[in-house]
C-alpha cells in the first residue's frame, strides 16, 4: 500500500444542527505516532469518534489503508484493523481482565497474531497480577492500561487513543508515555488526542493543533516545541 494509513479529508461533522467540525485535514503514515492536541472543546474527541465511525461525517471523507470508511460502521472499522481506545476507557466492569482481555482477542486484518495474552501481561506486567479481577474494581490508571491491551488483543493495524493521560496520577501517566514510546520503538501507528502537551512532546513524532473545530497548525514535535506563539495561543491552560 502507499499513501498514509489513515487520510482524513475536509470533514464537516455535525451533533444535531451544531457543527463541531470544519473542514477537519489530517494523514498519519505507517509508523508514525501523531498527536491531535488542542483545549477541551476543541474538536479532539468528535474528530476521533468520526474516525472510528461513531460520527458520521456530513461531508469530506476518511480513507483507512486505502479504503473508504466514511460511512462504514465502527465493527466495520474496527476489522479493518482500526483499534480506538474511547475517553471514558468503557472495560466491562464486570468481567475480569483476562476476560476483557480475551473478549477482544482477535487476528488482526492480514491474519497476523503479535499480541497473544503472554505478550501483554509481558508488556502491561502490572495487569497480570490483577488477572481475576472485575475490571470495575480497579484504579482509573489499571482501567486505562487495560484499555489499551484490550485494543491491542485484536492486533490492529492502528491505534486511536482518546486522551490517555486525562485524570491519571503522574506516575501513572509516566508509565502510560513509556509504554506508548515502546509502541513507537516497534513501529506501530497511533494517533493520540490530548490536552496535555508536556505528555506528548515525549511520546508523539508529529503533531496537528485543532481549534475551533479546525486544524490550525502542524508540524514535527519538535518545530511545536519551538513554536512558542502556537503553545501559548491554542494550548497554554
Amino acid at each position: 500500500m502507499t499513501g498514509p494509513v489513515l487520510s482524513v479529508e475536509a470533514i464537516d461533522v455535525f451533533y444535531g444542527a451544531s457543527q463541531i467540525l470544519f473542514g477537519v485535514d489530517l494523514q498519519v503514515a505507517q509508523g508514525q505516532t501523531m498527536a491531535l492536541l488542542g483545549r477541551n472543546g476543541a474538536g479532539k474527541s468528535t474528530t476521533m469518534k468520526a474516525i472510528a465511525g461513531l460520527a458520521a461525517p456530513r461531508a469530506g471523507g476518511i480513507s483507512f489503508r486505502g479504503q473508504d470508511v466514511t460511512a462504514c460502521k465502527p465493527y466495520v472499522v474496527a476489522r479493518r484493523g482500526l483499534a480506538y481506545v474511547p475517553e471514558d476507557r468503557q472495560v466491562f466492569p464486570d468481567h475480569t481482565v483476562q476476560d476483557n482481555l480475551l473478549i477482544a482477542a482477535k487476528k488482526g486484518p492480514a491474519g497476523q497474531d503479535e499480541w497473544p495474552l503472554k505478550r501483554l501481561y509481558d508488556v502491561f506486567p502490572l495487569l497480570e497480577p490483577l488477572k481475576y479481577r472485575a475490571a470495575g474494581r480497579l484504579s482509573g490508571g489499571e482501567q486505562q492500561m487495560l484499555a489499551i491491551a484490550r485494543a491491542l488483543a485484536g492486533n490492529p493495524v492502528m491505534l486511536l487513543l482518546d486522551e490517555p493521560s486525562e485524570g491519571l496520577a503522574p506516575i501513572v501517566v509516566a508509565g502510560i508515555g513509556k509504554l506508548l514510546k515502546q509502541l513507537r520503538s516497534a513501529g506501530a501507528t497511533v494517533l493520540i488526542a490530548e490536552q496535555n502537551m508536556h505528555f506528548c512532546l515525549g511520546v508523539a513524532s508529529d503533531a496537528v493543533v485543532i481549534d475551533k473545530g479546525q486544524i490550525v497548525y502542524r508540524d514535527t514535535i519538535a518545530g511545536l516545541k519551538a513554536n512558542k506563539d502556537v503553545r501559548s495561543r491554542y494550548l497554554a491552560m
